[in-house]
């Protein structure tokens, strides 16, 4: 039986998942593939890789359906849930192992770097959203004030990378987990459809329960980022991540917070649709959102109950 076992959802992903494997190639781990209906090389891709178990979905379950579908073909008693577009540095599946090992400790995440090295801060790691760290996101606030203290929170903008600590939410683009924790809180809430929000909604359960999660900089992956959502129409981008931030918030705050952020939403949404008639950038990045996909969005998420 394996030590542990890494399961990787993908979507599109022939760019990437070779690379992925390849860094996690460890006579230990046993490496399993979660295809979520891809349309392109990627099943073929990742089954010319010896070694790597490959399940095709016939059409896209969200990543909270597939990674919980993997951890139950899986056989180790460590599941390392990992994106395609990682790549572990040597060593790191070895440092990040003993991060979980303690009494009482659920999963732990490693250092997630961007393609030349740099710390992916903001992302690596972060706190639970609040409700006001919610609304100052919707509100465009983080956007114009991204030093500000709800933000610094939020993103943990205020930790020291290089030194191990207690977490709350890693990214779920890197994630070990205990079995016996996984199954504890009945895996990934499948109801997150296609992403976003799972794997906060997953860390937030585990602490719940009084489970220590960790953080371990020594395990090092480097993370290419988004590679999936490049494919994903803007104005479906949109709606998926207000409709799950809902979810979440109904879920772990109550009714009252999600109708405050409701109404945030709502604004939030005009104050995009007057930066775009002004010619501001819709996302990071620069890709542009037409109008259309915040007004669906006030349709669907704040009148529409979803």
């Amino acid at each position: 039986m394996p030590a542990g076992s890494i399961i990787i959802v993908t979507y599109n992903s022939a760019d990437h998942i070779e690379a992925c494997l390849a860094g996690v190639a460890h006579p230990a781990w046993e490496r399993i593939v979660v295809d979520n209906a891809s349309r392109d090389a990627t099943v073929a891709r990742a089954r010319a890789v010896a070694g790597t178990q490959v399940i095709a979905n016939p059409d896209n379950r969200g990543f909270a359906a597939a990674a919980n579908q993997g951890a139950r073909a899986a056989q180790g008693d460590l599941l390392l849930f990992l994106n395609p577009d990682v790549v572990a540095e040597p060593g790191a599946l070895d440092a990040l192992r003993p991060a979980v090992e303690a009494e009482g400790v659920a999963a732990g995440g490693g250092r997630l770097l961007n393609p030349d090295g740099t710390d992916q801060v903001g992302f690596t790691l972060r706190r639970f959203p609040t409700l006001t760290a919610a609304l100052a996101e919707v509100l465009l606030l983080n956007r114009v004030f991204p030093t500000s203290p709800w933000n610094r929170r939020y993103r943990c903008l205020d930790l020291d990378y290089d030194r191990a600590a207690e977490a709350e939410q890693p990214a779920g683009a890197c994630l070990l987990v205990k079995r016996a924790a996984w199954r504890a809180v009945g895996g990934f809430d499948e109801s997150f459809f296609p992403l976003w929000f799972e794997d906060v909604d997953f860390c937030r359960r585990l602490r719940k329960q009084g489970w220590a999660i960790r953080y371990q900089p020594r395990a090092r992956f480097r993370h290419a980022g988004a590679h999936s959502l490049a494919g994903l129409d803007p104005a479906d981008r949109q709606l998926y991540w207000y409709r799950n931030l809902l979810r979440y918030f109904r879920k772990q705050h109550g009714a009252l917070s999600a109708l405050a952020l409701r109404i945030g939403i709502f604004f939030g949404m005009l104050l995009r649709m007057a930066a775009g008639a002004l010619g501001f950038a819709g996302e990071p990045g620069g890709r542009p959102v037409p109008p259309g996909a915040y007004a669906r969005v006030i349709r669907r998420c704040v009148f529409g109950g979803e």
